[in-house]
């Protein structure tokens, strides 16, 4: 041949090609009040903007070869993933290991308001990078490993198939930090309704994009 053109990606076979969308918006958090918890956890509900970015990933998706929908035990990814579900007559799978990071003492909201008020733990958790320091919350190692274990379940199950997983930050921000070796925190702030790609071909997770946010106006 007397040319050669420039490479273009395709998922190796038999890799698995993950699209993980961060769930849209939630209820905000009341001061001396508790979301409902689902095992220890927070379970808030999708604030009204959190719906519309649902119903916008839907679109922005509808037309996409997706196999199949995945979604964690609490009640706003199930609500995220509602619109492209209907779209595509796929009904949600459940991961459990995918769901938020735990944040002990924390939990139900009280986090929001101690990163607001620049509480110490905090600051130290955010300085080291590590969630252990949350008074009761799971460390880093273990987040990461539940989160790898939870993909890698999902990428043997649909081997070259496109698939649709509804999770949440923290989620995002392990799953990459795992794939591409970087700091623990390094793609920690994904934003509500954003579609990150990560393809998985037996142990190797490869990186294609994250926080794509242009089908959103909210």
């Amino acid at each position: 041949m007397n040319e050669a053109r420039q490479h273009r990606f395709s998922p190796p076979k038999g890799a698995a090609d993950l699209l993980l969308i961060r769930h849209g918006e939630t209820q905000a958090a009341v001061r001396g009040e508790s979301f409902p918890l689902v095992e220890g956890q927070g379970d808030p509900a999708l604030h009204p903007d959190g719906e519309v970015q649902a119903i916008a990933v839907g679109h922005r998706l509808k037309a996409e070869p997706i196999n199949a929908i995945y979604v964690t035990t609490m009640q706003r990814t199930h609500q995220t993933a509602a619109p492209l579900a209907e779209r595509l007559g796929i009904a949600p799978r459940v991961e459990r290991d995918l769901r938020e990071v735990f944040l002990g003492d924390w939990d139900g909201g009280e986090y929001r308001f101690r990163v607001m008020d620049r509480d110490p733990a905090f600051i130290r958790a955010k300085e080291q990078q590590e969630w252990g320091e949350v008074p009761g919350a799971e460390t880093t190692a273990q987040l990461q490993a539940r989160v790898k274990a939870g993909l890698m379940r999902i990428a043997r199950a649909h081997a070259d198939e496109l698939v649709a997983v509804v999770v949440h930050g923290g989620v995002i921000g392990a799953a990459l930090a795992v794939a591409t070796g970087s700091p623990p925190f390094a793609f920690h702030g994904a934003e509500n309704g954003s579609i990150s790609r990560l393809v998985i071909h037996g142990e190797q997770m490869i990186l294609r994009g994250f926080n794509d946010v242009s089908h959103l106006s909210v």
